[in-house]
Order: structure tokens, then sequence, then C-alpha cells
């Protein structure tokens, strides 16, 4: 691993290392106070990452806030995505991926018009009436529960370099290495206890418990003391 890649060698290459999300965020959290960031600010990616990212803030005292990004399915799967949209409107589509697809331009656009009214709805419900907070000069540390593609992630990156972070650190508790890889050549620095090498990967194996959060849960996630 090169230096901005912070991994634990004891977890790597394993399944099932979390009991939850809450686990993996305190696993996260104690990583991230290793290196005293000065100034910084944790941004989940709901849904999965508002449970990681509000454990490490607890561990490590850094304030925590909503950054939503949304991935752009396809019309026949919607676990399936060819791109992904920021809280921002910042957009970014899979070019390698798209002429593979035969999406008709009225797919695509419903599928952009779908994914952003479905962030503005979120934000709107988890963020109200307040506004995103000023990251200038600050290190913005994003957070989800994993990464697959990591094409989420790419986005929520290009919305915070525009949003005008300082210093850009990714904290997410398993993804494969080829994601990784790739997410580091963006951020200035990667956290990952858990990283997998191996053609077939899938975040909910790092769980022991892991299931899909309902806007609801969240909520109730975001108005925990």
């Amino acid at each position: 691993m090169t230096a901005s890649i912070v991994s634990l060698p004891e977890l790597n290459n394993r399944r099932f290392v979390f009991r939850d999300r809450d686990h993996a965020g305190k696993v996260i959290g104690e990583m991230i106070q290793a290196d005293n960031f000065e100034n910084a600010i944790l941004l989940a990616i709901p849904a999965g990452g508002v449970p990681v990212a509000m454990a490490a803030a607890k561990q490590t005292g850094i304030p925590a806030e909503i950054a939503t990004v949304s991935k752009i399915t396809l019309p026949w799967n919607t676990e399936a995505g060819y791109g992904a949209i920021a809280f921002d409107g910042t957009m970014r589509l899979n070019d390698a991926m798209l002429p593979h697809l035969n999406l008709t331009d009225r797919q695509m656009r419903e599928g952009i018009n779908a994914t952003r009214k479905k962030i503005m709805r979120r934000e709107q419900m988890l963020r109200g009436e307040g506004a995103f907070p000023s990251l200038s000069g600050k290190t913005a540390i994003i957070v989800d529960d994993g990464l697959a593609s990591g094409f989420t992630m790419f986005c929520a990156i290009d919305a915070v370099k525009n949003a005008g972070a300082s210093e850009i650190v990714v904290a997410v508790p398993t993804a494969p290495l080829r994601t990784i890889r790739a997410v580091e050549k963006l951020a200035d620095r990667v956290y990952c206890p858990n990283i997998r090498e191996g053609g077939s990967f899938a975040v909910a194996d790092a769980y022991e418990n892991w299931y899909d959060l309902s806007d609801q849960e969240i909520l109730e996630i975001l108005k925990r003391p």
C-alpha cells in the first residue's frame, strides 16, 4: 500500500469483520483519530454512510454532515447505475459503460431527472432549510459504508472539490483493491480497514449485520444525541 492508503492488514481479504455499520464507524474513527486532523468535517453519503459517519464522529469529536449523492440507475435494474449526481448538481456519467447499454436519450433524461428529484427530496428531508456547510479551508472526510465500483464516491469527490475543500479524505470500511487505487488518484488520503482482492466483491460481505436503510431509519440515527 502507498502512504496515502491506510488499511488494517489484519482485516484485509477477510469477510464479516464488522458487527454492523456502527462498529465499522468506530474502527474508521480510530484510524482517523490517529492522524489528528484539524478543521475537519465528516461528510456522510446517505443511506449507509450515515451510521458509519455518526459513529466515527462520536469516536473523534469531528462534526458530521450529510452529503447526498445518488447513482443514476438503469430502467431495468435499479441496483445498477451508469452515473451519479451529487447534492450540488455535479454529475458523472460512466462514459465507458454507456455505449454498451443502448439507452435512448429519453431514458437517460428520465433517469437523470428522477435522480435529481430524489436528491432534492432527501436533502429536504435530512437537512431541512439548513444550508450545506462551507468547506473552504477544511479537510473534508467523505464517508460511506463501502465501495464497489466507486462511481458514487468519484462524484462525491468532484462535488466536494467544487465546494472548496482544501483537503479531501475518503473513509470507507470496505472496498476492493482496484477501487481503492482508483479513489486514491482523486483524494489526498484513503482510509479503508478491509481491502479485498479477487474477482467478486460485495459490500455486505464485510458485515455480520447489513441491510438497506430506510429514510426513516436515517432520520432516527441523525436524531441520536
